[in-house]
């Protein structure tokens, strides 16, 4: 049975700003630096930059301040911009590579973006609006210190370069690009969507506190590191984000009406409270992971579990998410006919509509849709057994509809959020919670890849006071565990207190303490770890880049003295 365009119609800012489609961090990164520098919009492309790697080549090779002698070694030099510079599509098919845009590791680099190949789906916007609804105006503190990093060695009104500033031979070259070559850049106004807050404020605080927090280190670590842990970081928490709500949409839409505890003042989540950081959120989620990675293992089947209890709630985020959408094309409706006030509804006000005192008005709206949608079959004596099914439950033309347009519907939108959920995760890749066989039909199970717990290092070893606001200290390796357990859900050492699981078992427990040791080895492989003895208040997690305390500076300078 074909449908109608509007039938189909799926996302919704108010839930999510992604098209929930596979995402690359480099372009959402290169597409949120634009949304920086213009607030929130997007950029107008202009005509004449360099679109294909031999246009980048040729462009930097004029920079003969920069890349003196480089035109001796062309082969080299186009494989230094292929590796190091530029962000490619196809990557080794010849025929097919292209460039997406420069690496994103200066923020001017939006402005050589090639909107065909460098794609974000939405995910910047998402970012964007996380960090701008942050509370206490913590999120846009955290959007000006993207900025004064991202956008470092460029006054912001000239754009002229600033020769003294310390930066990295990528980045000079890619300022020596930038710099000279635009003569104009605008925010692109044009189709805007209205901005609306997060559905969970407390995963947006979450966000902006560890940015800020990993920030600190910008003066400690080069700067292409810096970048991979932001991509890696701000990768982590969408996923964070979408599985929380996957977990409360459905919640909401079988109330009603939005949840009272998640309102911009209530939210129980703190990011500052070391002990619960989450409060007592009714909506937490928990990720029990595989931290050796390897797979036929005790602890890789309980990791598997996990993963198919997160994934087993899209079919009703996606049932819930259709229902909302529709409703909230219901309350336009409703509003052309002068029944609500001519305001955009926010998200608790829409689910309300399912409520009986608009049982009249919304039997007669989707009682048409439904009749739309019957005369979109050539022949109606030839009808989906399933739909049949469906016709026989007696359903209200509301839920009638709803379950008609799911079945038909679903299909694109399920498959589409599991590649969502993939990238975000970065399956398989560095930095990566989940990881899934390359065989046909492989289990996907949540893991914790090095670069991502390095990341999550810099963050724990962190504690407030300092010259930049705060200091590193040793952490103990049951503090590091609590650490990520309370304040992302990431569960190492015992099994989560539901979210698919009960109580351990003997199995479970001796696999949880292998699980254990695989986590400190990983410790001790990327440099964080030392156990000066057995004894087990001398396992400590080091921190790698050492910022003082007020108090360690005081001592320094009387000792000098």
């Amino acid at each position: 049975m074909p449908l109608q365009k509007r039938d189909k119609e799926f996302r919704l800012p108010k839930i999510s700003y992604l098209d929930f489609k596979h995402t690359e961090m480099d372009r959402v990164l290169t597409v949120l630096f634009s949304r920086i520098q213009h607030q929130g919009y997007t950029s107008r492309l202009w005509k004449g930059k360099p679109t294909t790697i031999a246009d980048f080549r040729e462009h930097f090779l004029q920079k003969k301040k920069l890349f003196r002698d480089f035109d001796k070694y062309p082969d080299v030099f186009t494989r230094w911009l292929e590796t190091h510079l530029l962000d490619l599509v196809n990557r080794g098919k010849q025929e097919e590579e292209a460039v997406a845009a420069p690496r994103p590791l200066h923020g001017l680099t939006y402005r050589f973006r090639n909107p065909k190949h460098c794609r974000d789906y939405g995910a910047s916007r998402q970012i964007y609006e996380m960090l701008k609804y942050g509370r206490s105006g913590k999120g846009l503190n955290t959007l000006q210190r993207l900025k004064a990093f991202f956008f470092a060695g460029v006054d912001n009104v000239t754009d002229r370069v600033d020769d003294t500033a310390l930066i990295d031979v990528e980045t000079q070259a890619l300022l020596g690009l930038t710099a000279s070559d635009v003569q104009s850049d605008a925010p692109d106004t044009k189709n805007e969507e209205a901005s609306y807050p997060p559905l969970c404020i407390g995963a947006a605080d979450l966000m902006a506190d560890d940015v800020t927090r990993l920030l600190i280190y910008k003066d400690f670590i080069p700067r292409s590191v810096m970048v991979d842990y932001l991509k890696i970081l701000l990768s982590f928490h969408l996923a964070l984000y979408h599985l929380r709500v996957m977990k409360m949409l459905p919640i909401l839409v079988k109330k009603a009406e939005g949840d009272f505890i998640c309102g911009h003042g209530r939210c129980p989540m703190d990011p500052q409270n070391g002990d619960a950081p989450q409060g007592d959120c009714p909506y937490q989620i928990a990720l029990l992971v595989d931290v050796a990675g390897i797979p036929g293992t005790h602890v890789s089947d309980l990791a598997t579990r996990s993963a198919d209890f997160h994934y087993r709630r899209i079919p009703p985020f996606l049932k819930g998410y259709f229902v909302t959408r529709k409703l909230d094309e219901f309350s336009k409706h409703l509003k052309t006919i002068n029944r609500i006030p001519q305001v955009d509804l926010p998200l608790g006000e829409v689910l309300e509509l399912q409520k009986p005192e608009w049982k009249k008005e919304r039997d007669i709206f989707f009682g048409q849709r439904r009749v739309a949608l019957l005369e979109t079959e050539e022949d109606d004596s030839i009808r989906d057994p399933q739909l049949e099914t469906i016709y026989q439950l007696g359903l209200d033309d509301f839920n009638l509809y709803m379950e008609c347009v799911y079945l038909l519907a679903s299909n694109v939108p399920r498959r589409n959020l599991v590649n969502a959920l993939d990238s975000l995760l970065l399956k398989n890749r560095p930095g990566a919670l989940l990881a899934q066989g390359r065989a046909k039909g492989g289990q996907r199970r949540f893991i914790l890849d090095s670069r991502l717990l390095e990341v999550l290092l810099q963050i724990a070893v962190l504690r407030t006071g300092g010259e930049r606001g705060y200091h590193t200290a040793e952490i103990r390796i049951e503090e590091i565990l609590s650490f990520i357990r309370e304040r992302y859900g990431v569960y190492v050492d015992r099994l989560p207190d539901g979210e698919g699981f009960e109580h351990p078992s003997i199995a479970d427990r001796e696999s949880l303490r292998g699980n254990t040791e695989a986590f400190k080895s990983k410790l001790r492989e990327i440099g964080f770890y030392q156990d000066l003895s057995d004894a087990y208040i001398t396992q400590h997690v080091t921190p790698r880049y050492v910022i003082k305390s007020e108090g360690a500076i005081q001592k320094a300078k009387a000792r000098f003295s």
